[in-house]
């Protein structure tokens, strides 16, 4: 795909412990099973590492290296320092992404790709809808929540990835970045 900026991506937004990771878990299944090619992005709010202090690859960072690429038989990483460089935006990753027919996005809930709003009222945190125009939909597992009363967005069940895959393949031709 020349054009990053038409794939289809769709997000999955909510405070820290509202169960994004656990919905993908079991909404990436239920898409494939219906034959689409998918791909993730993940935000971290924290340094992390996929590599191992001591292995070699790790040492050619810590010599400088500004990328170094892993590769085996079984996949391959690219692991790129940023060292004084900003944080990339979501747009930004899109290109280094291969073209798939749907990359699902776990965080980055402040930029302006389509969104499925993950809710807990137990959390007691306040919805982002009412805020972020991206969001098309709200999950949540208790549809008598008062804060939910007038939500203008269609309620799909957290617990239901089947009917969650049904509504994103519904909505395939929504699903891409605007600016």
């Amino acid at each position: 795909m020349s054009d990053h900026t038409k794939q289809k991506l769709l997000g999955f937004a909510g405070w820290s412990g509202s169960g994004k990771t656990t919905l993908l878990v079991h909404v990436i299944p239920a898409l494939k099973k219906r034959g689409l090619r998918l791909s993730t992005i993940k935000h971290a709010h924290h340094a992390f590492d996929l590599d191992q202090p001591g292995k070699d690859s790790w040492k050619h960072r810590q010599a400088g290296a500004t990328e170094v690429l892993i590769s085996s038989q079984k996949r391959w990483a690219v692991l790129h320092e940023l060292g004084e460089e900003p944080e990339p935006e979501l747009r930004d990753l899109l290109p280094k992404m291969a073209p798939v027919d749907l990359i699902l996005v776990e965080g980055f809930k402040r930029d302006t790709h389509p969104k499925i709003e993950i809710f807990r009222s137990t959390l007691n945190k306040p919805l982002l809808y009412p805020r972020d125009s991206a969001i098309i939909a709200v999950a949540t597992e208790d549809y008598t929540c008062p804060a939910l009363t007038d939500c203008p967005l269609p309620l799909l069940n957290l617990d239901d990835s089947e009917a969650l895959a049904d509504f994103i393949i519904t909505h395939l031709d929504r699903l891409v970045l605007t600016d």
